[in-house]
């Protein structure tokens, strides 16, 4: 997916082929290396909350540097909605930190990804497992209005180095109180969880270790049980694969196309 082309007619498509040509409303920093941004949405572009799509930029050598990256924004929204980290020396951070309101942006056609509820056979609690940049997902899971009405409890446990790496702390507080999901029977609980600096309230370990210990669950008061559990795991493939473990130890059993199960998980790196 990590692409830098330059196109040459009649040999590599023309980015508008397979994408829409659309255009950066808003830029929104919350630190010098984490931003969200949106921008229009082509009327005949549709997805299924905790997909993802490729994001295409021109790039100062005259190809176009492509990147994923998961909706945060509501299926229903006007615009469409992405998180990113900066990386350092990265070809699209470098491109993306230069941005303004009114540049062009391609988004592919078409989205990918199947770390949504869809997925799921039957499940009382939805566990969304974030670390990172991989809360994008689940922000756009959190504003459908089904997934309230299936579950009872949704959990969103979101875990970053430092407290000033929190994103959208405002909005998730406020989905409990929105009157769009007054009716709905779903409780969220919400756990932000911050491993390198002590903050109150919050807890300070990792989430493999807040699974493998129980902590987790002690602090929601709901047991990751077999029958009632889902869970959706997205952030570094080395958490992902520490916590697939941990929750295999546990019964749970990783949900398939043949085969249902307890979880799903999607690299976000």
């Amino acid at each position: 997916m990590r692409l830098e082309t330059t196109y040459r007619p009649g040999v590599i498509p023309l980015p508008t082929e397979k994408a829409s040509v659309e255009h950066i409303l808003d830029i929104r920093s919350w630190c010098d290396k984490l931003l969200s941004f949106r921008t229009t949405r082509s009327r005949s572009f549709r997805f299924q909350p905790g997909q993802f799509v490729r994001l295409g930029m021109k790039s100062d050598k005259g190809g176009v540097i492509w990147r994923p990256y998961s909706m945060v924004s509501a299926d229903y929204d006007e615009y469409l909605e992405f998180f990113s980290i900066l990386v350092p020396d990265g070809a699209f951070s470098d491109r993306l930190s230069r941005a303004a309101v009114g540049d062009e942006m391609y988004v592919e056609k078409s989205p990918y990804g199947y770390l949504t509820t869809s997925r799921f056979v039957g499940g009382e609690d939805l566990w969304l497992l974030a670390s990172g940049t991989g809360i994008a997902p689940f922000l756009s899971i959190l504003r459908d209005l089904a997934v309230w009405g299936q579950y009872e409890n949704i959990v969103l446990a979101y875990s970053v180095r430092e407290a000033r790496e929190l994103a959208y702390q405002e909005e998730i507080v406020g989905l409990g109180s929105d009157e769009l999901f007054a009716d709905a029977k779903a409780r969220l609980q919400y756990v932000p969880i911050v491993t390198r600096e002590s903050v109150p309230g919050m807890l300070d370990r990792r989430l493999t270790e807040l699974i493998r210990d129980g902590s987790l669950e002690q602090r929601v008061n709901l047991p990751l049980d077999q029958a009632r559990a889902r869970l959706l795991l997205c952030g570094n493939p080395q958490m992902l694969d520490d916590l697939r473990g941990i929750l295999q130890e546990r019964g749970l059993r990783p949900d398939r196309s043949r085969e249902p199960g307890n979880f799903a998980s999607e690299n976000y790196w």
